[in-house]
């Protein structure tokens, strides 16, 4: 009977064990935590702004104490980095059409209507950066009201704008790089005197 005690307990034990061990792998696995992770790591210190779209593997995070910006694709897995000056602008679409945006050097187009529903929220990023353009950040869709920790559609507005917002004081605080003036060294006497004399030699030929 003692046996069978001892068994049952230790079967219990090993459920409990498991149950744990699967409840922290979900967690440590979950897709905002990755891609957390995966910032962090390229930008060499948490993020100090970050959005997520959970179900899609995408996210941007800024870290502004080193003006660095980083989008990430695969749940982290491939991320691009640029400088906060190489950000040129920002645009919320809703159902594929841009309702705010704010780009550098022109005013901001603010959102005018209130959203409770919509079929599909991006928030839209454009980069100095002929390869890598821009970068699409689908924080509604259909479907999503299934998934689990998903944004709400007025809640996906809300952050996109948010962002925007962060994106119009980013863009009136930095200018973008511009190449490095590197001026010719101002010749010597040495160098004059060579010249001319090539000079001579060419009108004497």
């Amino acid at each position: 009977m003692h046996e069978l005690i001892r068994l049952l307990i230790v079967i219990a034990l090993a459920g409990v064990g498991v149950t744990l061990l699967g409840s922290i792998a979900a967690w440590f696995g979950e897709d905002t935590r990755r891609i957390r992770r995966g910032l962090r790591r390229v930008l060499k210190g948490e993020p100090e702004a970050l959005l997520a779209a959970p179900g899609r593997g995408r996210g941007v995070g800024f870290r502004f104490s080193t003006g660095e910006l980083a989008v990430t694709w695969d749940t982290g897995a491939w991320c691009l980095i640029y400088g906060i000056e190489e950000l040129m602008g920002a645009e919320m679409l809703i159902d594929g059409q841009v309702v705010a945006r704010t780009f550098r050097h022109e005013p901001r187009r603010a959102l005018e209507q209130v959203v409770t529903q919509a079929s599909q929220v991006t928030l839209r990023l454009v980069f100095d950066d002929p390869s890598y353009p821009d970068f699409d950040l689908e924080l509604w869709a259909e479907g999503d009201e299934t998934t689990r920790n998903a944004l709400t559609p007025s809640q996906a507005v809300q952050e996109a704008n948010r962002w925007i917002a962060r994106a119009e004081s980013i863009l009136r605080r930095s200018t973008p790089r511009r190449p490095i003036a590197v001026a010719n060294p101002t010749p010597n006497d040495h160098d004059l005197w060579d010249e001319a004399a090539g000079h001579i030699q060419d009108r004497v030929a």
